[in-house]
């Protein structure tokens, strides 16, 4: 019987993260292929440090230009600030490139697994492979995964989620990768200087619109030049002068108007999802989880009750700047472990 490890497919950056995964898979004894994903005109600034890792590792590169696929993300991303909404791009690209299109890629190069430098772990139970966070709580990326179709998770391989960011730069040392010095990126990849407030202007100028700021009675308190420049739980930058914090709590886009508020105003005990991505059985009854609503979110304990068109969450304690557009994902404990059981696009707070 040959103990030959199954080929994986490698989602390969030129960063620490991605070269030690490969490095790690390699050192189990998997055949691996590099793939860099061109998904817009920033991404080929880095080809050239793809190219020299993909060669200090030994593997072979294949450079895939999926511009255009990448052209859903960015009308997603346009079209959630139009309507008022604040968009989490990251999310949709893992399921619909990286982990739709890539896999895909993965499947018609006979290669069964397929590997990202995501800090997060997938575990076989008697339920099949499920999603859970990464050892390091702090580096943990189960959140952006979470909306992955469930059926591809055993086809994935995260070899970092045993690892934390400090030991993953100390492989890169030992293995001479000269990859363990990069500075992490903290911002989305198509946006240029992290500025999307210029990339929402340049590519739909019709948003540069003045509206009204007003309080939840309607009194007007100041104008606005675009409601895409506005999030729920906002506190700076309002330009509204009120002599104690106000905060966003509402931005409607119909009506082109930004509603300011106490922080009361911007607590709720519940919200709404759409339809639920679920990564386990789905539930067919209310269950106790960990709640996060966003990615920088530790979690807020509260009960999730599946219904007919999407989730209700009722949160034990009021939770604030619960956000239209961005995802709630909840998390069950299993042996010492917290466990993605599925996910859902926030619709609306409720109280």
């Amino acid at each position: 019987m040959s103990d030959k490890k199954p080929k994986a497919v490698v989602a390969v950056s030129g960063g620490l993260d991605s070269s030690v995964a490969t490095a790690l898979l390699l050192e189990a004894g998997h055949a691996c292929q590099g793939v860099y994903m061109v998904t817009c005109e920033q991404g080929r600034h880095a080809q050239a440090d793809v190219e020299r890792v993909a060669q200090k590792l030994g593997i072979d590169l294949t450079v895939l230009d999926l511009r255009e696929k990448f052209d859903e993300i960015l009308r997603y991303f346009f079209d959630a600030y139009a309507r008022g909404r604040t968009p989490n791009p990251c999310v949709v690209c893992n399921r619909i490139v990286k982990f739709g299109r890539l896999w895909e890629f993965a499947q018609q190069a006979a290669a069964p697994i397929l590997a990202t430098g995501h800090y997060a772990r997938i575990v076989t139970g008697q339920d099949g492979p499920g999603l859970y966070q990464g050892i390091d709580p702090a580096k943990d990326q189960s959140y952006v995964l979470s909306m992955v179709d469930r059926s591809v998770l055993s086809h994935v391989a995260l070899p970092l989620g045993d690892y934390a960011k400090d030991r993953t730069r100390q492989i890169a040392a030992k293995l001479e990768l000269g990859t363990e010095n990069k500075a992490e990126s903290q911002e989305i990849c198509f946006i240029p200087d992290d500025d999307y407030v210029a990339l929402l202007e340049k590519h739909h100028p019709e948003l540069v619109r003045t509206g009204p700021i007003v309080d939840s009675s309607g009194k007007q308190l100041g104008t606005h030049q675009g409601i895409h420049r506005y999030t729920i739980g906002q506190r700076r930058g309002l330009r509204v002068a009120m002599g104690k914090p106000f905060y966003v709590t509402q931005i409607d886009a119909p009506s082109n108007t930004v509603v300011l508020g106490p922080k009361a105003e911007v607590m709720h005990r519940q919200l709404r999802t759409g339809p639920a991505n679920w990564l386990m059985d789905k539930p067919r009854e209310p269950f106790r989880a960990t709640v996060k609503i966003r990615y920088n979110d530790s979690g807020r304990p509260g009960t999730v009750l599946p219904e007919t068109t999407g989730v209700r969450v009722e949160f034990d304690q009021p939770n604030m700047a619960i956000t239209p557009g961005q995802l709630a994902v909840f998390y069950v404990d299993q042996e010492d472990m917290r466990r993605v059981a599925g996910a859902g696009w926030i619709e609306a707070a409720e109280d």
